[in-house]
């Protein structure tokens, strides 16, 4: 999985190990996987992936079809609000989606990870999932990145809809649906999953959910079995709409 070295990722990890799986822990820095890995326990392994790195990504997939011969869930966590100086809020960063003035630079960067990235990713796994007898890709999405909801008035997190996060979040969702549409007449199922405001570093730690409590829906939809569902968009309490 990316974005594996810390917060949901790592705690998304952690749980599917504890259900028999081998993890492989992506991270950009092998050396943060590794410590996590050594967290997680022995069925975890650090794999170094940088899902803006082409070659980074063919490397990857190419040890997991070298060590493992097949991949039978694929999560994509690995996500940004933007590369910003050490010390700045999240507060500041919020003032930077402004869609007025967003440097398109800063907007390419965040979807270069949180839709290109996945893309990517998904498309050098594809080969290993299908090697599965029940493959599944999950992704983390984010109700921030629902259209729907961002049209109510009323929706307390309208405020942080700007030009990169939320709006990647948003593709995120509908390249999910894509790969679904596709991999439908497969026995591959492709989900996006919202794990709430979870404190973790890209908010500041300002969530007020845990991280075990992020990583519960991801977790669910790894292990639905023949009969689960494909192309849907869900938080632990049920359907959230596109």
């Amino acid at each position: 999985m990316t974005g594996a070295n810390k917060g949901i990722g790592k705690q998304i990890a952690k749980e599917l190990a504890g259900h028999g799986f081998t993890v492989l822990v992506g991270s950009r820095k092998l050396e943060n996987g590794e410590a996590a890995a050594k967290e997680i326990g022995e069925l975890a392994h650090a794999i170094q992936l940088d899902v803006t790195n082409e070659k980074s990504i063919a490397a990857a997939a190419e040890r997991v079809r070298k060590d493992f011969g097949r991949l039978d869930v694929l999560v994509n966590n690995a996500g940004i609000v933007g590369e910003f100086p050490p010390g700045t809020s999240f507060q500041d960063r919020l003032k930077f989606h402004a869609p007025s003035q967003a440097p398109l630079n800063y907007i390419r960067s965040v979807y270069e990870t949180n839709v290109f990235g996945v893309i990517a990713v998904t498309q050098a796994m594809l080969p290993l999932l299908r090697e599965s007898p029940a493959g599944r890709i999950v992704n983390v999405g984010s109700s921030s990145g629902s259209l729907t909801l961002n049209a109510n008035p009323v929706f307390p997190y309208r405020n942080i809809f700007g030009a990169a996060y939320s709006p990647s979040k948003t593709a995120l969702a509908a390249t999910t649906l894509a790969f679904a549409i596709e991999l439908e007449i497969t026995n591959i199922k492709v989900n996006v999953v919202c794990p709430g405001y979870v404190a973790t570093e890209l908010n500041d730690f300002q969530g007020f959910r845990t991280v075990e409590q992020g990583a519960k829906q991801a977790v669910k939809m790894a292990l639905i079995g023949p009969d689960g569902p494909t192309g849907t968009f869900t938080d632990e309490d049920g359907t959230l709409p596109w």
